[in-house]
């Protein structure tokens, strides 16, 4: 049997302790299960595009190995589609849009935050239907989650002004609606 209770002294609640976020990491990343099918195609489409940015890989090539991958059957295999072959495509755009944001050289940047940043140009330009908060948040949990120990903090700082470049009527809007 267990011990009694101490009696509440000071008159505070008796809430049980705080249980720790479910579908999480030590880490605070979400855990893969928890993960929506398009937040692990992002996932896939990240490990694909670090094998072109560090092995020189065709799109195609690796296009075929990530599919054999173990859990990509749950993945949204349209939107890893649209983000490999689209970053693959716009490399050069991409990195022209990143470039500016950056206070180092691009050759000086993780290739999984190059890979990254790839995602969340790309998604930011070509995906008016995903809010740009929301590929700001993936594009941060995926730098978490792949990346150096603080890589997501540079992510989210360069994403953010990017945001505000390519998408400045919706994060206006939003801020004000935020604001009130």
């Amino acid at each position: 049997m267990y011990p009694p209770t101490p009696p509440n002294i000071l008159g505070t609640s008796k809430r049980p302790p705080r249980q720790p976020r479910k579908g999480l990491t030590d880490t605070g990343v979400r855990k893969a299960a928890s993960k929506s099918e398009r937040s692990k195609s992002r996932a896939f489409a990240l490990q694909a595009l670090y094998q072109i940015i560090v092995g020189k890989n065709t799109a195609a090539d690796v296009d075929v190995f990530t599919r054999d991958l173990a859990g990509f059957s749950k993945a949204d295999a349209v939107h890893f589609d649209v983000l490999l072959h689209g970053c693959a495509k716009h490399a050069l755009a991409l990195d022209t849009l990143i470039v500016p944001m950056l206070d180092r050289k691009l050759t000086d940047i993780s290739p999984v935050e190059h890979a990254v940043m790839w995602i969340g140009a790309y998604e930011l330009q070509h995906c008016p239907d995903i809010p740009w908060r929301v590929v700001l948040n993936e594009c941060i949990e995926l730098a978490k989650e792949f990346g150096g120990t603080d890589g997501h903090k540079y992510v989210n700082g360069v994403l953010n002004v990017l945001a505000r470049q390519l998408r400045m009527a919706e994060v206006h809007s939003d801020e004000q609606r935020h604001a009130a």
